[in-house]
């Protein structure tokens, strides 16, 4: 996070896949946007009514993926992984189209979007980028479930834990920054479900698309997958992957420490909300120097515009 001005794609990215949930094909086109656009999905099989703005009060469902919608119930689903994707890599506008209402699942990863975006690469722009900044201390519980976040000088930490009865999952717990930390095996670690639970998904009329090819599926003490895992801490990442991309929901990236036990795409979501209900909460900052100041109370560099 160098040079701080707003970014998109130097070229368009053009890719197809199945939706894990809906098992369709799906052709999806994202596209380069101008400063100040932000992140945009664009429903080109429907012919009007067609923008969904994926904000936290677009989100409709959070059932096993995040699903927005707009005023007129067009819907797009299955963002998280996308959403992750741009906002590890810093692309602060895009237009992503869509023949149908589901983003591709691929391999379950982030990994397809990184290697197209690095492929592209990123257009720089001069416009100064947004960024939210935590002031107040906000949580959520439910039962033995929690998600928090806090204020932080300058970095973006996310501290998810998991608690699994299943041995091959079990309990784990990673850390990572965002703007600092090499996010390979974030970007890598697939989606995944226990063996029992696939006929429960498939009667809710959900994992329609879901394969060995894109989840990672573990039965009893054994994971099914062919090729393993890909890093010892893939399930947590993954779930760092997922909180990424929901936490993109805020419209830019957020400077503060969340951390999160048991959680998932509708603890994410109710936190934004709680975050955004109370201004005193948040500041959104422009910031209009060359690198990243060391602390966010060096305002030579910033302007609160919010």
């Amino acid at each position: 996070m160098s040079i701080l001005t707003q970014k998109t794609i130097r070229s368009k990215i053009s890719l197809s896949g199945i939706g894990i949930h809906t098992g369709k094909r799906v052709n999806m086109n994202i596209l380069p946007a101008s400063p100040n656009n932000g992140i945009i999905f664009k429903r080109i099989d429907l012919k009007k009514n067609n923008i969904v703005i994926p904000t936290y009060n677009n989100v409709t469902e959070t059932t096993l993926c995040t699903t927005i919608s707009n005023e007129f119930n067009a819907k797009v689903s299955t963002i998280e992984h996308l959403m992750g994707a741009l906002y590890g890599f810093g692309v602060d506008n895009a237009i992503v189209e869509l023949d149908s209402q589901e983003v591709p699942i691929f391999d379950g990863s982030a990994k397809v979007f990184i290697e197209n975006l690095n492929k592209v690469g990123l257009q720089f722009s001069d416009q100064p980028i947004k960024i939210i900044k935590i002031n107040n201390f906000v949580q959520i519980h439910e039962n033995e479930k929690f998600i928090s976040i806090e204020k932080s000088n300058v970095t973006s930490d996310i501290e998810f834990e998991i608690k699994y009865k299943n041995k091959i999952i079990g309990i784990q717990k990673n850390k990572v920054n965002i703007f600092e930390d090499d996010l390979k095996d974030i970007f890598n670690s697939r989606t995944f479900c226990l063996y029992e639970d696939i006929e429960k998904l498939k009667q809710m009329n959900l994992g329609l698309g879901g394969t060995l090819e894109n989840a990672v599926v573990v039965k009893e003490n054994n994971v099914l997958n062919n090729d393993g895992l890909r890093n010892n801490l893939e399930f947590v990442n993954h779930k760092i992957l997922d909180c990424m991309g929901d936490l993109f929901l805020s419209g830019y990236k957020i400077i503060g420490s969340l951390k999160c036990s048991q959680g998932g795409h509708y603890l994410t979501n109710n936190l934004l909300k709680k975050i955004f209900s109370d201004k005193s909460n948040y500041s959104l900052i422009e910031i209009k120097g060359k690198q990243l100041p060391h602390t966010f109370t060096n305002y030579h560099n910033l302007k609160t515009i919010a």
